[in-house]
């Protein structure tokens, strides 16, 4: 059974262009990502990083719906820990109401940035009222049930199909609560490609789901060359820094690692770094992994981020993409 094709996009602002290049790039490609047949349209959140433009993926939704008409457009994801449920809920309902049964909801439970901009973004949460990630996901089934008779408050307005709830996560732990609280668990192979833990968490989503199996998000560059391809990602890395402290937070560079132990106000335990897990070859090179994987796993549809390459790149990528995908379905 051929499987979907979705599209996950950071606005990554290249060197010498703006933020508002960036984001005319991730509009550029919702739009061919329709013309193309892509299912799903999903836009990021990080705060004070000066390299991604989308800070406010709910915003950028809403100007995304207006300029497409079929794609479903969502947030991979919302960062729950900073922000009331209720107003989540709400903003997502009127979404949904301005494009019926379009809108995704995907949240996540990592901050999204650097202490500083959590700080900021927390000031005004009370720590000992604030409920946990679950509590959170809880609250958030109540308040997008549209039952105008149940209790209040109600995240109005009512739209006619409820938003679509995904959430974001890599680990057992995070099958587990997606299962338990009726929302679909997209595993971010992006950031743990990890084949023991993918296996582990989709058996766990499985047993907990009744069965169901997780949309796999992950990296992947296809160019018209695989030489091409490889050079693109060869020096791609990405770091784990280890706190003094014991915390462990995944970055861009040593430079990024510097200044997130300096806004902690701790010290550098130690630093590796390894290269992503990427997808690359040419398109015909890279649909076969995508096979191998929905053959294994029965994976029905990959969310797919291109790395963060010229726009041209990008665009001639998903391209490629998709004409494989036009081969697959026939």
């Amino acid at each position: 059974m051929p499987y979907l094709l979705s599209l996950l996009d950071k606005s990554p602002i290249e060197e010498g262009a703006t933020a508002a290049d960036a984001l005319h790039t991730t509009v550029r490609l919702a739009v061919k990502a329709e013309e193309l047949g892509y299912h799903r349209f999903w836009v990021a959140e990080h705060h004070n990083v000066p390299t991604l433009a989308s800070s406010a993926p709910e915003a950028l939704i809403a100007y995304l719906l207006a300029r497409t008409a079929r794609i479903r457009v969502g947030s991979g994801g919302v960062m729950l820990q900073h922000y009331s449920a209720y107003k989540v809920a709400e903003t997502f309902n009127l979404l949904a109401s301005l494009a019926p049964d379009r809108v995704d909801l995907g949240v996540g439970k990592a901050p999204g940035g650097f202490p500083l901009s959590t700080r900021a973004l927390q000031v005004g949460i009370d720590p000992a009222g604030k409920p946990d990630f679950a509590g959170q996901l809880s609250d958030i089934n109540r308040y997008l049930a549209t039952d105008p008779d149940r209790e209040g408050p109600h995240a109005t307005p009512f739209p006619p199909t409820a938003p679509e709830r995904f959430l974001l996560g890599a680990s057992v732990e995070s099958a587990e609560l997606a299962a338990a609280k009726g929302w679909r668990l997209v595993f971010a192979g992006q950031l743990n490609g990890d084949p023991d833990n993918l296996r582990k968490t989709f058996e766990a989503y499985a047993r907990a789901s009744g069965g169901q199996t997780p949309v796999l998000a992950l990296a992947a560059y296809a160019a018209e060359d695989a030489r091409v391809a490889q050079k693109a990602v060869a020096d791609l890395r990405v770091f784990k820094v280890f706190l003094t402290d014991g915390r462990s937070v995944n970055v861009g560079s040593e430079e990024q690692a510097a200044e997130y132990a300096r806004q902690a106000g701790v010290g550098i335990d130690r630093l590796e770094a390894r290269s992503p897990s990427v997808l690359h070859g040419t398109a015909t090179e890279v649909r076969r992994q995508l096979d191998d994987l929905h053959s294994r796993y029965g994976i029905a549809e990959f969310i797919i981020e291109t790395p963060a390459l010229g726009a041209a790149e990008r665009l001639a990528s998903i391209e490629r993409l998709a004409k494989e995908r036009l081969s697959l379905a026939a």
